[in-house]
């Protein structure tokens, strides 16, 4: 099944230059990249355009055509529509992806199922030391239970979840699903003009209510996030709270601001 790692990505290329350095050492080097900016930045347009002969893959550069604030839902979308893979692999602009991330997601993909990641947390002094040294060789389990970083354990690869309780929801930094699941609820709703719930709660209840099931990728499809301080309030959160109240009230599960709604 043919693949695209779709980038959601704002203002900060040291993460983006470690996160395409995972992908360059993937274990399985067939698939495509598409970085969805939330933004409109002269910067991050040349540091791609110097980026596209570094790889192995293939990179397509989306971003607003004006900086509208927070779009990161509708900037998905179009990156829906830009990919010509059958399955979409979400990656976070602060994670870094293990190198058989893409591997792991080509061999469980199929139609009909949510795969949901989940995300190792490096701590504070670990994420400076990846900075400094612009590498992610670093990333070793034995390095990071040395380190500052926590949720280490999963970091262990196995063929099998290392916990009892696998299903957590989704997560939106790290999770895979095909393209036409997404089509046929309207993608992500656009609606979610603040970080959180849009991007991860949203679209997970309405594929499942469309008859999705859940299948864990844990311990299986492994990101590492880079650690950075709070960039979204919880007033913001809850507010996106009572709105996606409203929208499951309604039961729109194709989502009335989605991909058939973008602008032109």
């Amino acid at each position: 099944m043919s693949l695209s790692v779709v980038i959601s990505y704002y203002k900060n290329l040291p993460n983006l230059e470690l996160l395409l350095e995972g992908l360059e050492n993937q274990s399985d080097k067939n698939f495509d990249v598409i970085i969805s900016e939330d933004d409109h930045n002269s910067e991050t347009m040349d540091f791609i355009a110097q980026q596209k002969g570094k790889h192995a893959f293939g990179i397509s550069h989306i971003y607003q055509e004006e900086d509208l604030g927070f779009r990161k839902n509708m900037m998905l979308n179009r990156a829906i529509t830009t990919s010509n893979a059958n399955f979409l692999v979400f990656l976070d602009g602060d994670c870094i992806p293990d190198k058989h991330l893409v591997r792991a997601y080509r061999k469980a993909a199929q139609q009909g199922f949510i795969f949901a990641g989940r995300r190792v947390m490096l701590g504070k002094q670990f994420s400076a030391q990846l900075m400094n040294t612009k590498s992610t060789s670093k990333l070793t389990f034995g390095n990071l239970l040395l380190s500052d970083s926590t949720k280490t354990k999963e970091a262990l690869r196995s063929p099998f979840p290392l916990a009892i309780k696998t299903n957590k929801g989704l997560l939106g930094c790290n999770w895979g699903v095909t393209k036409q699941d997404l089509l046929d609820v309207n993608g992500f709703d656009a609606d979610y003009v603040r970080a959180g719930v849009g991007e991860d709660n949203d679209i997970e209840w309405r594929l499942l209510a469309n008859g999705l099931q859940t299948k864990s990728m844990k311990n299986k499809a492994i990101v590492y996030h880079i650690y950075h301080p709070r960039s979204y309030s919880e007033d913001g959160v809850q507010a996106n709270f009572r709105l996606w109240d409203q929208k499951k009230q309604l039961n729109n599960i194709k989502c009335l601001n989605g991909i058939q709604d973008l602008r032109v």
